[in-house]
């Protein structure tokens, strides 16, 4: 990524209508050379998971167990076999029994997924449209859906490369078929897209085309709506943009993995700290158990969060060893600082 997009992380390459410079011979050869080592790297993964999670049966009984299982529905991006695809395919939803719901593009999606608001998050919850907002409930007559890597492989028919079209037969086999609903096989999926992703960057790599120079495509027309649908790692991600006749955006709309995924992680925690709590005893290590249920979906609750007009409320309390309060700060809504 640093070698091609200029950064490793947020790289800086992308334009109106193409990429900023074009991939070089040498780079296809470090390109190929890296991949190979990414396909023996997941590999390798996919069996150290293997030895030391699904060889310990403790592990195993708490993957499989309730307090992390949840029956919702399923979304994500496919192709047209119906394999997962990352960047360019149709968004499938499939129900708790497996069965495909809705199958949309993504100028479709207002049509079939909207934002229900609770007033003690600054996160929205998402749920199907056509079902509704009928709480934070399973099944399905319920909206709530899942996004990340299981919902991908939940919504998909197999992998497009042939490695991980392996794992993901072992997966589901092993797991006693689709869907999963075992909210900690997400790391699982995880481990299948990741060989998935290094078997896609060889074939990309072995082509001939990516040192192609021809790399813009000057956008003739002014656009005055943009609508883009792609899986980022943590899940699908939309973006809607709406611009005046200078191109200058006047009004945005994202959905991210996150806010996808919000009420279902609010279920995992309520679920998890119901089943490891009883009667008020908290036995040891419950607090890591709890936090599973949650970061199995990687949430990134800055992403998913919306203020206007830009400040969160915010009230920092200080506090001495002995728990006194040593000083309060707090922030409005405006972005305002005061002591309390």
């Amino acid at each position: 990524m640093a070698l091609v997009g200029g950064k490793a992380a947020h790289p800086v390459l992308g334009m109106p209508g193409g990429v900023a410079k074009h991939v070089t011979s040498d780079m296809r050869s470090q390109f190929m050379e890296v991949a190979a080592e990414a396909v023996d790297f997941a590999q390798f993964t996919l069996k150290l998971f293997e030895d030391v999670v699904l060889k310990n049966s403790d592990y195993v009984q708490m993957i499989l167990s309730d307090v992390y299982t949840h029956a919702t529905y399923y979304m994500g991006m496919v192709d047209r076999q119906n394999y997962v695809n990352f960047y360019d395919g149709l968004i499938r939803v499939v129900s708790p029994s497996g069965e495909q719901w809705k199958k949309f593009a993504a100028q479709e999606y207002l049509q079939n997924v909207a934002e229900h608001v609770e007033p003690w998050s600054y996160v929205k919850f998402c749920y199907l449209k056509p079902i509704g907002w009928n709480g934070f409930t399973e099944g399905a007559e319920s909206g709530i859906y899942s996004v990340a890597p299981l919902a991908r492989l939940n919504v998909s028919e197999g992998m497009a490369t042939p490695l991980a079209q392996i794992a993901y037969v072992k997966m589901f086999s092993t797991l006693g078929g689709k869907p999963v609903h075992h909210t900690l096989a997400n790391h699982w999926a995880r481990l299948v897209e990741l060989l998935y992703a290094a078997e896609r960057m060889q074939q990309i790599a072995a082509d001939p085309a990516l040192t192609d120079e021809r790399i813009r495509n000057l956008p003739t027309e002014k656009p005055n709506e943009g609508i883009g649908i792609v899986e980022a790692p943590r899940g699908t991600l939309i973006h809607h943009y709406q611009t005046d006749e200078n191109g200058i955006v006047k009004k945005a709309n994202l959905i991210v993995a996150t806010q996808n995924n919000a009420a279902r992680i609010a279920m995992s925690v309520e679920k998890a700290a119901k089943g490891l709590i009883h009667r008020g005893d908290v036995p040891e290590g419950v607090l890591n158990r709890i936090e599973m249920a949650f970061r199995a979906y990687d949430p990134c609750n800055g992403c998913a969060t919306h203020s206007l007009p830009g400040s969160m409320p915010l009230r920092l309390r200080v506090r001495s060893r002995s728990g006194t309060i040593l000083k309060t700060l707090s922030r409005d809504l405006f972005g305002r600082i005061r002591r309390e």
